[in-house]
């Protein structure tokens, strides 16, 4: 008897003590960026300095696709709509960017919502959100202002293909049940940082699906790797902004438009639709996709 009270004063004012505090801090965060974005909105479209052509409704549909995908299966926004602004032309930078600030207010209302239900690891979440932003901040900044897009452009589609067909086998792996253990935490989310800024995606895939092959809850690995996410977005986008300054709203409205429109259609599809057949279709578009990207880079 005596232990079982011992766990329940271990677990219990750990959440209470310091996620609400962690939820203020995501919503001040959130206040900061549309206040942010919302001048450049209003004052480029005062100056007539937005143009909304016919791309536009393009990143409007790259939006919903990528928003239908993450909203039924949990992950791959980000490898989605990177793949699918490659295939529409946009820079490697500018894509980076754009799907990095669509993702703060897409997963800061995951944050909170894993937050208000409890889904968090508090140990697993302070072990990977400090390296992940670090990660994700230093590939922010060499994709922007280091590497050359045009050269690198083929090698994200490699890197895009390769997590196209890891999903793919994903389709075809039952998860096995097994003690939890947590190896390599902190440098896996350094790892998935660095390349979801770089490639544009790939924190999901990365880091979740390497810490549900080790046996964790997939209720509180989903929780702690989604809030943490908003973190990495978050700070992976002021680098973005920093270097690069703001000259991407086209995309990052389109992106948003899209999603907000997909997000109940995204929670319908995970009710009805099988998990394997979402796997397999998504692994499909980002194979094809990226495919093309290395194909007009190096055949054509």
């Amino acid at each position: 008897m005596s232990g079982r009270v011992e766990n329940i004063d271990i677990a219990i004012p750990n959440k209470k003590n310091v996620f609400p505090y962690i939820a203020w801090i995501i919503i001040g965060l959130k206040l900061i960026i549309v206040w942010y974005l919302g001048y450049f909105l209003i004052t480029g479209y005062q100056n007539s300095e937005l143009h909304f052509g016919t791309t536009f409704f393009f990143f409007i549909l790259a939006g919903f696709v990528a928003q239908m995908v993450d909203g039924a299966l949990g992950m791959a926004y980000g490898v989605s709509c990177t793949s699918l602004l490659l295939f529409l032309g946009v820079p490697p930078k500018l894509a980076s960017a754009s799907v990095h600030t669509s993702e703060i207010f897409t997963t800061g209302v995951s944050g909170l919502s894993h937050i208000r239900f409890k889904n968090i690891d508090k140990s697993l979440f302070f072990k990977i959100v400090i390296t992940g932003v670090i990660g994700a901040s230093l590939g922010a900044y060499l994709l922007s202002g280091v590497f050359d897009g045009d050269v690198i452009k083929p090698y994200i589609s490699i890197y895009l293909l390769g997590l196209g067909i890891y999903i793919f086998t994903k389709a075809f792996k039952k998860r096995e049940e097994s003690r939890p253990k947590t190896k390599y935490a902190s440098f896996l989310a350094f790892f998935g940082g660095l390349l979801d800024a770089i490639g544009g995606g790939g924190w999901g895939p990365i880091v979740t699906s390497n810490l549900l092959s080790q046996g964790h809850s997939p209720r509180h690995t989903i929780g702690t790797v989604n809030t943490a996410e908003f973190f990495v977005t978050y700070f992976a986008t002021a680098v973005f902004v920093f270097v690069l300054g703001v000259q991407h709203l086209d995309i990052v409205l389109g992106l948003v438009i899209g999603g907000v429109i997909a997000a109940p259609l995204g929670a319908y599809l995970a009710s009805k639709i099988k998990p394997k057949l979402l796997l397999i279709l998504v692994s499909v578009l980002i194979v094809a996709t990226s495919t093309w990207g290395i194909v007009q880079a190096f055949l054509l």
